[in-house]
């Protein structure tokens, strides 16, 4: 991979021509950042939104070909609906989506509401459309997993005894890399050519955080935003060269700079339980058992 002295950026993105490319939680933000540079790049990208009519206006603005297709990946029935409905193959699969530090809310499916925007839904998007994917897999993940004591609770992953905003919300983030690895060795034992892969913006500034709770904490995250982010066009840079360079099944990447809060992309750094096999199988196997959907035949 190019190390942080390289600066590699939008502009060297190779040509995406002939590629078709789904970008959730494309409405705002980093996802939005990803698409119209992908779709500018050449790829056939859809964006896998909520709010499609949101979707619709941005498509608009944005150059080449995409299209608006609904998901709401804290609703299972309509992650199935997505995958139920797609046709044809898949280059490349960016869960972009998720939100941050939020109130505690449950989904219609008895969720928290972290746990299934971040990891769940995720987790049976990917494995439901799986056997149309043909290149990669990019998850968009956080350096926040790496903060002292973050750790998966087997014993309430739905944080139905005690719910911390900022615990649900790290413990999400490490979800998506224990996730991204487990995908790893099981797309590698089944003999598959596509990969999976995680990248993380550092601290870049976009709207993400205007859901955290509480008014204080999201007036806080305001200032840092002006004064300490990178721009959400910065923050992108790691998910596009995740999407689009010939890099090792498992990698992360994330900014080279400090900290990994701002810069150009480089390998990032995992925490130890993010590189735990035996985390990786059991969140695996309580997530089959909780969105009801396992690893696909790909034979």
């Amino acid at each position: 991979m190019n190390t942080p002295n390289r600066k590699w950026t939008a502009a060297d993105l190779p040509p995406q021509a002939g590629r078709t490319i789904v970008v959730t939680g494309a409405t705002s933000g980093l996802g939005a950042i990803t698409a119209r540079e992908l779709a500018g790049a050449g790829a056939h990208v859809v964006l896998a939104v909520r709010d499609t009519a949101r979707g619709e206006r941005l498509a608009r603005s944005l150059p080449g070909s995409t299209e608006v297709r609904h998901l709401d990946l804290a609703d299972l029935s309509s992650v199935r609906a997505f995958a139920a409905g797609w046709d044809g193959p898949l280059d490349v699969l960016v869960n972009n989506a998720g939100v941050m530090a939020i109130p505690e809310r449950r989904t219609a499916d008895g969720f928290e509401m972290q746990l299934a925007t971040n990891h769940l839904g995720p987790f049976a998007l990917t494995n439901l459309l799986l056997p149309r994917i043909t290149d990669r897999v990019v998850s968009v993940a956080s350096n926040a997993h790496r903060r002292p004591g973050v750790d998966i609770d087997f014993e309430d992953l739905n944080s139905e005894r005690d719910y911390r905003p900022w615990r649900a919300y790290q413990q999400s983030k490490l979800a998506d890399l224990l996730f991204v690895r487990e995908l790893q060795r099981r797309l590698t034992e089944a003999g598959s050519p596509v990969t999976a892969h995680a990248a993380h913006p550092g601290y870049a500034a976009t709207n993400l955080q205007s859901g955290s709770a509480g008014a204080a904490q999201r007036a806080m995250m305001a200032v840092a935003n002006r004064l300490v982010a990178q721009s959400d066009a910065m923050g992108a840079l790691p998910t596009l060269y995740a999407v689009t360079q010939p890099l090792p099944g498992g990698s992360y990447t994330g900014p080279g700079g400090r900290g990994e809060l701002r810069g150009y992309p480089a390998p990032a750094r995992l925490s130890p339980h993010a590189q735990d096999d035996g985390r990786a199988r059991r969140l695996w196997e309580a997530s089959e058992r909780l969105t009801g959907v396992g690893f696909p035949d790909l034979g």
